[in-house]
C-alpha cells in the first residue's frame, strides 16, 4: 500500500514525526549562583555581620596587646621600685643632719609611746646619746619631750646609759625640755638631765607604776560560760582575766610594781637631789603642769629648745641627732607587709601545706 495514500495512517501520528519538533515541555531551570538567589537586602546583611567580625577581633587583638604591655610595664616598675628601696634602705639608715663645722647644740627627740620598736625605743635613744656626747661640735644635748610614758624597762636602759656618759664626760651637760607632756616613763628619763625646762602648761610627773587588765568572770556566769584552763605550775595562771582573783598572786604582783616604783624613786631623787620638794603626793602617781612643777621641785626653769640652745648651751644651731626612718624605709616597710598578706592570701588559697 502506498504510503502517500491518505486513508492510510501513519504510525508515528502527525504530531510523532521526527521531522516535526513536539511541542516544548517545561524543563526545570538551572540553579542559580548564591550571590544572583540572595535578595540585596539580606547581602547586605551578611556583609554587616563579616565587617563587625572583623572588627570585634582587632579590638580583641588591640586589647590583648594593650594588656600586655601594661603587665610588662608594671613589673619593671615594681622592679624599679624594690631596687631604689633597697638602695635607700641600705646606705641612709638610721643618719641625722650633717654637723656644722662650728659648735651647735645637740638634739634627741623623745616622742609618743616609750617602749620596743617605737620611735622612744631605748636602742634608738642610745645610739643618738652615744653620738651625741662623742661629738665634740655638740656643746650641750638636749632631750626634748613630748610623751605619756611607757614601759619602765626601755626608760631604765636609758637612764643608766645617760649616767655611764655623763661620767665620760663631765663638761658636756644634758638638758631635758618639756612640752606637751613629760610624764610617767618620760619624766624617769629627764631626772637624769642636769637641768629640766618647762612650759607653764606641761604635763609633768605621773611618777608610778601601774598593771591593769580586765575580768569577765561575772559576765561568764550570766551567759552560763565555764572557764576550763589547764597549767603545769601553780602560778602559770596567774591574773588570767578569765579567772576570779587569787589574793595570794594578787599580792605578789603589787609587791613587784611596788619595788619597780621604788626603782623609779630612786631614779629620781638621785636626780633632782635637794631641788626636789617632796611630800605625800610626789611618788603618788600625780601629775602636775609646768607651774606647779617648778614649785615642787621637779623642773628648774621655764623655757623651751630654742632658748636653751641660744641663752643656755650658747650654740643656736641646733642639730637633731635622732635617728629618722626615711621614706624607703617606710616604703620597704609597707611593701613587706603587702607582700606578707599577699603570701598569706595565697597560702589560704591554696590550703594548708602537707
Amino acid at each position: 500500500m502506498s504510503s502517500n495514500d491518505p486513508s492510510t495512517p501513519d504510525p508515528l501520528g502527525p504530531y510523532d514525526s521526527p521531522l516535526t519538533p513536539s511541542p516544548a515541555e517545561p524543563q526545570p531551570s538551572a540553579p542559580k549562583p548564591a550571590a544572583e538567589a540572595a535578595s540585596p537586602a539580606e547581602g547586605e546583611r551578611l556583609q554587616g555581620l563579616e565587617t563587625l567580625l572583623q572588627q570585634f577581633g582587632s579590638e580583641m587583638l588591640r586589647q590583648r596587646r594593650s594588656e600586655r604591655r601594661w603587665s610588662l610595664g608594671l613589673r619593671l616598675a615594681w622592679f624599679g621600685l624594690v631596687l631604689a628601696v633597697a638602695w635607700a634602705v641600705f646606705t641612709q639608715h638610721g643618719v641625722h643632719s650633717p654637723t656644722p663645722s662650728g659648735p651647735h647644740t645637740a638634739l634627741i627627740e623623745v616622742r609618743g609611746e616609750i617602749g620596743d620598736q617605737t620611735e622612744a625605743s631605748a636602742e634608738n635613744l642610745v645610739a643618738s646619746l652615744k653620738s651625741a656626747y662623742e661629738d665634740d661640735g655638740a656643746k650641750g644635748i638636749v632631750m626634748r619631750f613630748n610623751s605619756p610614758g611607757g614601759s619602765p624597762v626601755q626608760a631604765g636602759i636609758v637612764s643608766d646609759e645617760i649616767q655611764r656618759l655623763r661620767k665620760l664626760h663631765p663638761n658636756k651637760k644634758l638638758y631635758a625640755v618639756c612640752e606637751e607632756m613629760c610624764a610617767s616613763a618620760a619624766y624617769y628619763m629627764a631626772a637624769n638631765a642636769d637641768e629640766i625646762y618647762v612650759d607653764k602648761a606641761s604635763i609633768v610627773g605621773s611618777i608610778g607604776v601601774l598593771m591593769d587588765g580586765f575580768g569577765f568572770t561575772g559576765l561568764m556566769d550570766k551567759v552560763g560560760v565555764e572557764r576550763r584552763l589547764l597549767t603545769a605550775g601553780a602560778n602559770k595562771g596567774m591574773l588570767d582575766p578569765f579567772s576570779p582573783v587569787n589574793e595570794k598572786q594578787k599580792a605578789y604582783a603589787e609587791a613587784m610594781l611596788e619595788q619597780i616604783h621604788q626603782q623609779f624613786i630612786t631614779v629620781v631623787k638621785r636626780g633632782r637631789g635637794d631641788r626636789l620638794k617632796v611630800d605625800d603626793d610626789t611618788f603618788s602617781g600625780l601629775f602636775w603642769n609646768g607651774e606647779q612643777a617648778l614649785k615642787s621641785g621637779l623642773a628648774d626653769h621655764y623655757g623651751n629648745l630654742d632658748y636653751v640652745a641660744r641663752e643656755v648651751i650658747k650654740a643656736e644651731d641646733v642639730i637633731d641627732y635622732t635617728p629618722q626612718e626615711n621614706v624607703a624605709e617606710r616604703l620597704a616597710k609597707r611593701f613587706g607587709a603587702a607582700v606578707g598578706a599577699g603570701a598569706v592570701q595565697a597560702l589560704h588559697a591554696v590550703g594548708p601545706l602537707h
